[in-house]
C-alpha cells in the first residue's frame, strides 16, 4: 500500500512540475540576437537544408552516421544561440528527489 501511495505522489509531482516548466518557458523575455549570431544561425539553417536535400540512398553507413552527428551538433549550436536553459526529464526527476530528501 505504501508503494502505491509513493508512486501516486511521484506521478502527481511530475505532472505538476512539467506544467510549471513549460509555463516558465513561455513567459521568458526574448533576447535580441546580434548580427554575428544571426549570420551563424543562417549558416546552420542552410547547412541543414543542404543535408535534407541530399540523396542519402547512395551514401555508406559511416557517411550517414557522420551526417547524423553533424546534424546533432548543429542543433546544439542553434539551441545555445537561442538562449535559455533546457532541462531533461531525468534532470527534473533528480531535482525533485533531491528537494524531497532535503525538505
Amino acid at each position: 500500500m505504501k508503494r502505491l501511495i509513493y508512486t501516486l505522489a511521484l506521478l502527481f509531482t511530475l505532472t505538476i512540475s512539467t506544467n510549471v516548466v513549460s509555463a516558465a518557458d513561455s513567459k521568458k523575455a526574448k533576447t535580441e540576437m546580434t548580427a554575428e549570431q544571426k549570420a551563424q544561425l543562417d549558416r546552420i539553417k542552410t547547412r541543414v537544408e543542404e543535408i535534407r536535400d541530399m540523396d542519402k540512398s547512395d551514401l555508406s553507413r559511416e557517411e550517414r552516421k557522420e551526417l547524423r552527428k553533424e546534424l546533432r551538433e548543429l542543433k546544439k549550436e542553434a539551441r545555445a544561440m537561442s538562449g535559455g536553459v533546457y532541462l531533461s526529464v531525468g534532470a527534473i526527476i533528480i531535482i525533485i528527489l533531491l528537494l524531497i530528501l532535503i525538505l
